[in-house]
């Protein structure tokens, strides 16, 4: 259980050691700070990185800001590989990424009214073998050179959303979905099914979750974005983990996962290099502690 001590303590700059016994938020790059992270600990790793090409974090050399896919991919195969080891036999990986659709060579975007985030100051060329309006397939593409790498897919979840975000497009329908990838260190790991069973819509009784999860998005005022929603993250938690497990988010962002851990009593570190989303974090997760809101 999170107490305030523990709340006070939980930004762990650079240069302090990371806690075997209590939830953390971590301060750096997560190509490095993960190498440091204790081997064969973590249940499950829960996290969405940044999007290839999508928005600029203001972030010199950020992930996702690669002019080349390979080289965003390669990035997260090797973050991903170095997770690999810290977590436990029976561990998951549960990897939440959007698309994007080629630039056309543009180098930068404009901001929208709705969507500030939306600006960019760059925009990666069209990769090699794609043309002007092709969908770039980023979510598989990582998929399969993860598997190519030794995870174990196990599942592809289409997370659907009724309140997607409008697009001004009339050449194809409006992208209302991402996915959602279900990966596993091992053969065998640990999945409570039980605990994440739904109503069916037909009868009523309780059966296997599917494999189309409805989630609105959840806009974040403090942050100006939509943010990974917590009821998204909830079945990841209670399928993948138990009471007490460490949870592990190398992309932390505004602390989403760490706030549905504390929900549900587990403990979880979380690795950001952003000053102003780790700010975001901790507040959140300050304000739910051990159940109640302040």
């Amino acid at each position: 259980m999170m107490t305030f001590e523990d709340a006070k303590k939980i930004v762990a700059p650079e240069g302090q050691s990371i806690s075997k016994t209590r939830s953390q938020i971590i301060v750096g790059d997560s190509r490095e700070k993960v190498k440091d992270l204790p081997g064969d600990f973590y249940a499950s790793c829960i996290t969405s990185p940044p999007y290839w090409g999508k928005r600029d974090y203001g972030i010199e050399e950020q992930v996702g800001a690669e002019f080349e896919l390979e080289n965003y991919i390669s990035s997260l195969v090797a973050i991903f590989r170095e997770v690999r080891t810290k977590l436990k036999e029976d561990g998951t990986l549960w990897l939440n990424l959007g698309d994007s659709y080629t630039s056309g060579n543009r180098t930068w975007r404009a901001p929208d009214k709705k969507n500030p985030a939306r600006k960019m100051s760059y925009r990666p060329p069209t990769p090699e073998g794609l043309k002007p309006k092709d969908l770039v397939g980023v979510p598989w593409r990582v998929a399969f050179a993860l598997q190519e790498d030794g995870w174990y897919l196990r599942s592809d979840i289409i997370w659907y959303k009724p309140n997607c975000q409008p697009e001004s497009v009339k050449d194809r329908p409006t992208m209302a979905h991402e996915y959602v990838f279900l990966f596993s260190k091992s053969e065998k790991y640990y999945y409570d099914y039980e605990s994440i069973r739904e109503p069916s819509k037909t009868n009523g009784k309780l059966r296997n979750k599917r494999t189309v999860w409805e989630v609105n998005t959840e806009p974040f005022a403090d942050a100006h974005f939509a943010t990974f929603p917590k009821s998204l993250i909830v079945p990841m938690i209670q399928a993948s983990s138990r009471e007490d497990d460490f949870i592990l988010d190398p992309f932390f962002g505004s602390g989403t996962v760490g706030e549905v851990c504390n929900m549900l009593n587990r403990k979880f570190h979380g690795i950001e290099i952003n000053d102003e989303y780790i700010s975001i974090a901790q507040k959140r997760i300050k304000s739910y502690i051990n159940g109640r809101i302040f």
